[in-house]
Parts: structure tokens; sequence; C-alpha cells
């Protein structure tokens, strides 16, 4: 029987020809990603018998979760974690200011076709989109890698999901891949690998491919893969970290179940209070007023969002009594939304542009919820709490759908503005 992308790139980091689903087997990372949370990681590495990392190379840690720190707290731990760099000789530190974590990694070249890696959050499943393994592991786990390089995975079975078809005006990947979700539910990828196929996937950009594969945690995958094209290689080839080889599933692979979906059928969704996989068409939740809006996130914090924004939010004004966020996912999408005017269109229009990082996503600082209120949000979660207040409300959308959200004050559905 053929190898999945999974099996094969699992296979190739365990120093086997192939492997099985359910092998537990040994790994070597090709990196390991750690942000804010290294400071918790760091004491946990303490209490284990070395005295520095196994592989300097091998860390990427990235300040972005509370950027620039909100407290005393907040700046003792970015300064623990900067003398733990210093001590360690870390070459990969991105301190605070230069994005989120899983933006920076792919802008940085670290994720590349066939590589595996680990990191200190649920969301690595990101780079996927580009041909990779990656997912997320425990803190303590991340502690294990850095003293020894390695750790164990067990080899997931594989979902393939086919998706034809050309979408409709103002429909975009954000709003597959929450239907998706709401189809399959929250576990309905419990510890599995979803590969992605269909001649709607091969036509996205590699920023809307990076919305399936970093939501796809959210459906408990624990990879979201994308098979490669020459758009990975048109990002990647000049940036790449190490060389690298596209890695494909054999004719033959097993999958444990293939799921079709017709582009041209998929409409502008939203996922309502309190779980990411109560999705519903935004019509059915017309008319609901909100206090925010908050267009960023590792999801849906590049250009190409802020560019959907401005189709709508151009020569507009946001409705009296709402905030409209901006988090760019980097400086390198602040500085390109600057430079093309996109800001300016969107400032114009009443929203409030932020420091590249994370913002309210872990409900730590900068646009926390009050109670009561009502946020519709581009992010990828929407648990009771995760703003920051258990008795806010939280909407996943599209970046059309937050935008036509933010000019009337209440959610609506965005194919009104066309």
């Amino acid at each position: 029987m053929g190898q999945t992308i999974a099996q094969k790139i699992i296979a190739q980091h365990s120093g086997n020809q192939t492997v099985e689903v359910g092998q537990i087997v040994t790994v070597i990372p090709d990196f390991v990603l750690s942000h804010d949370n290294t400071a918790a990681i760091s004491n946990k590495f303490a209490q284990l018998p070395v005295d520095k990392v196994k592989d300097n190379n091998q860390l990427i840690i990235v300040l972005d979760h509370i950027v620039p720190p909100s407290t005393s707290e907040y700046a003792n731990n970015h300064k623990r974690i900067r003398e733990f760099v210093k001590y360690n000789n870390i070459t990969n530190f991105y301190d605070v200011g230069r994005g989120i974590c899983h933006q920076v990694v792919c802008e940085e070249g670290f994720a590349f076709p066939g590589a595996l890696i680990l990191g200190a959050d649920s969301h690595t499943t990101t780079y996927g989109a580009f041909g990779a393994a990656s997912a997320g592991i425990g803190r303590s786990e991340v502690a294990a890698v850095w003293a020894t390089g390695e750790m164990w995975l067990m080899v997931p079975p594989t979902i393939k999901i086919i998706v034809n078809g050309k979408f409709n005006k103002f429909i975009t990947s954000k709003d597959l891949m929450l239907t998706i979700i709401g189809d399959i539910g929250a576990d309905g990828a419990l510890y599995k690998s979803i590969e992605f196929y269909g001649h709607t996937i091969h036509n996205l950009s590699i920023s809307s491919r990076m919305v399936l594969s970093n939501m796809a945690v959210e459906a408990g995958a624990k990879f979201g893969i994308i098979p490669p094209d020459d758009k990975v290689d048109e990002f990647i080839q000049k940036i790449s970290r190490k060389p690298y080889q596209k890695i494909f599933a054999d004719e033959d692979a097993e999958y444990e179940n293939t799921i079709n979906y017709d582009a041209s059928a998929i409409e502008p969704v939203i996922s309502a209070p309190h779980t990411v996989d109560n999705v519903v068409p935004v019509i059915e939740m017309s008319g609901e007023k909100v206090q925010q809006v908050l267009i960023g996130s590792c999801t849906n914090g590049r250009a190409e969002d802020f560019r959907m924004a401005a189709e709508i939010l151009s020569d507009r004004k946001i409705a009296d009594g709402v905030r409209l966020l901006l988090f760019p996912a980097s400086s390198k999408v602040l500085t390109e939304i600057l430079d093309d005017g996109t800001a300016q269109k969107l400032i114009q229009s009443g929203a409030i542009l932020m420091n590249p990082g994370c913002g309210p996503c872990l409900g730590a600082h900068q646009g926390v919820l009050a109670d009561g209120e009502v946020c519709v949000s581009t992010m990828n979660r929407n648990f009771k709490g995760r703003m920051g207040n258990k008795e806010a409300f939280i909407y996943l959308s599209s970046p059309y759908t937050a935008a036509a959200t933010a000019i009337a004050g209440k959610i609506t559905d965005p194919r009104e503005f066309i």
C-alpha cells in the first residue's frame, strides 16, 4: 500500500523507508518553534540534566503574543527569554515587532516542502500550506526536543479533502474551512492528517492556503497538508533554510475518508459562539449588533486579507459605536499594506492600525472585550473567554464579512456590497 504525504515525511525524519498508520517512531524535526511561552518552557528545560540546548540552530523563537508587553510580569518574561537566547546562542530569534510566529516562520524560509516542524503552539499546522508536516506539541515536549533534538510521533491516518470549482464573489478559503469544520466537527480529524486537493486548492494563493492549514487543527488535525506546487517554489526557493524536495502522496495511498466539495456552493459562513464548529450561513445571523471587529491573526492577517477588507471599506465609514482593529501578521505585511495604500484606505474608514502581533486573540491585551460585547473576528477560535472575557461573544468570519459587519454595525453578508 502506498504512502500519504504525512507518512513519507515522518518516514524520512525517522530514518525509515516507510511507516504505517498507528506506528510510533522517533523523529528528528527540522525546527522546533516557541514564542512568549519560551519562558515557561525554559523552566521545564532547567529541570533536565543538560546545560544547554542540543542544537541551537533547531530552535525558532518569536516574541509575538503580548507585544509590546502590557505588564511588568510579561516584560520580565521577555527579558528572561532574551537571556536564554543569548546563553544558548540561538540564531533564529525574532524580538518584539517582527510579527506572529507562524507568519515569521514562513517569511524567513523555515517552512518548506518535506519539512517536519514541531511547535509549542497549536497553529503550527500552518506550514502545511508549503507541503510540510507541522504540528503543535506540549511545552514539556518542546523542552525535551531542546535537550535531545528528537521526540516520538504516532503516524496519523489521513483524510483527503477535494475541492473543485470556482468561488463566487466575496467567498474565501476562510468560508471553505469553516464550512469543513462545521461539517466534520471540532473532533472530526482528531490526531489525523488532512490533505487538500482539487483545482480550487491549486488556484488559491499561498496566503489563502495558509488559512486552510492553520485551521486544520480546529477540526483536531495533527497536520493540514497541501501538496506543493510552483507557487510554493516561487515563494520559498530563494529563502528556504534547507535544500528541499517536494513530497507527494502515492497514487495508491490509503485514506481513511475522502470528502468532496463544490467551491461554487460555498457561501459566506460564520462560526457562532462558543465553538468553532458552530457554523451557520452569515445571512442567518444578520442583524446581530457588534461592538468590535478584528481583522488579523495568524489565520487572516496577511496583505491579501487587508486588501479584501479594503474592497468593501474603501470610501466608506465604519458604523458608530464599532471599533475596527487591524493587526498585521508581520512587519513585512505592515510595510506592504502601507506601501500599496491599503492601510490608508482602512484607516480613513475609521479603523485602528495596530502593531504586528497576536493582539487580543489570546485575551491578554490590545482589544479585550467588555461584558456582553460582541466581536466579529478573522481569528481561528471563539471559545468562551478567548478574547479575555467569558461574558463576551466572538464570531469568526472571513475578512469580507468582517468588513461588511464593521460598516453596518451588525453582522452582515458581504454580498450586500456587490
